[in-house]
This record gives C-alpha cells, sequence and structure tokens, in this order.
C-alpha cells in the first residue's frame, strides 16, 4: 500500500476513541498542510515508547491506529486538529523522513461481534465505570464515570478499554487483541488490576500513616 503518514506520540490510540492535537513542530505543521488538502485526511498513531509526547525514537512500538481526521482549527495561538480512531495496523517498514515520519503498514482484521459476549460486556461496564469513579477520588481523570459509551458493540468494547487509566503497556496488550472475546477479557483482566493496585495504595497509605 502507498506510505502512510506516521505520528508518534506519547499515548497509544484506540479505535472509536477521540484524539485532538495542537501541533507545533515544523515536520507536523508540514503534516498538517498536507492533511488539509486531502481528499481522506487521515495518519498513522503509534506509542514513542517512552510514555512523552517526543517523537522519533528507535523504540517506536509497531502496532498503532489510523487517526481519521474530523477537523482541522487554525488560530493565530496554535494550529490543531480533531480525529478518531478507526483501523488498527502493523507497521512493516519505516521509511526515511520525507519531512515527517513515514512507514508501510498491513492492516489488522476488523473485530467482529458475537451476541454471546453481550453479558460479558455489560458486566465490564459497570467495572470500568466502578473503577473510573474510585480512581477519581484520588487523580484527575481525563474520563469520569459518566462516560458516554457507544450503542454498537465493537465501538463500546474499543472505548470501555480506551478510557481505562492504566499504563502504555497494558494498553498495548488490549490493542493487540486479536478477537472482540480476547478484548474483553483482557479489559477486565487489566481493570481488576487496576483496582486491586489503588486497593494496595490505599492500605500502604493508611499503614503509613498509622506509623508516622
Amino acid at each position: 500500500m502507498a506510505a502512510m503518514p506516521m505520528f508518534p506520540l506519547g499515548l497509544v490510540l484506540f479505535p472509536s476513541m477521540p484524539l485532538d492535537l495542537r501541533i507545533f513542530e515544523e515536520r507536523y505543521l508540514k503534516l498538517l498542510g498536507d492533511l488539509m488538502t486531502s481528499d481522506k485526511p487521515e495518519f498513522g498513531v503509534v506509542h514513542n515508547g517512552r510514555g512523552d509526547d517526543q517523537s522519533g525514537s528507535e523504540d517506536l512500538l509497531m502496532v498503532g491506529t489510523i487517526a481519521s481526521v474530523t477537523d482541522i482549527g487554525t488560530t493565530e495561538e496554535f494550529y490543531g486538529l480533531e480525529s478518531i480512531g478507526t483501523q488498527r495496523f502493523v507497521v512493516k517498514a519505516w521509511l526515511p523522513d520525507d519531512p515527517y515520519p513515514l512507514a508501510d503498514v498491513d492492516f489488522l482484521p476488523e473485530l467482529t461481534w458475537d451476541k454471546g459476549l453481550e453479558g460479558l460486556k455489560d458486566e465490564l461496564e459497570q467495572s470500568v465505570r466502578k473503577l473510573l469513579a474510585f480512581a477519581s477520588e484520588f487523580a484527575d481523570l481525563q474520563y469520569g464515570p459518566d462516560i458516554d459509551i457507544s450503542d454498537d458493540p465493537i465501538e463500546a468494547c474499543w472505548q470501555l478499554a480506551g478510557v481505562l487509566p492504566v499504563g502504555y503497556l497494558d494498553q498495548m496488550d488490549m490493542l493487540k487483541s486479536e478477537s472482540a472475546e480476547e478484548l474483553l477479557i483482557q479489559t477486565r483482566q487489566i481493570t481488576l488490576g487496576a483496582e486491586q493496585g489503588l486497593l494496595e495504595l490505599i492500605r500502604q497509605q493508611s499503614e503509613s500513616d498509622s506509623e508516622s
């Protein structure tokens, strides 16, 4: 396929999740200009492997998600765009920057829905909302427990994974899921692990407070 423009970031983009960007770096301003004239403005997002927004790392992860641009805005203060995650891909080869990162990618198959998973999805949604409510007591989160979730079951599965306040390695495990069932199970396990981690932090803090 044709070379895909790429935007390595310190985040993991999931299908059906929004991505808003303010763009300052010159090479990505060139990308923004090219997107403005494209009939199908989109670019690939991969995690840079470092947990920040610096690009160009040799640790770039090789699975990512296409960001489909829904709006491009410019003001006197900044240039930026709004987009939504669509299809997942695997990077087959990185190409020379010209002037921004480019890669040959292969798309991963879309997940398909099985009505037999409805109960697991509903149970997961309850668990995710519970975790978000719990975690919001200790930190400012990007997403709260009242987050709207799509009525489309596959979109909902990706969104439940995408709103979790967990690290990028856990996020990558979910992004690589090969079926809706695997995604639901992975997300449930990570949700339970995050909840247990919070409970352990509370226990440790309580012990520390009692000793002081």
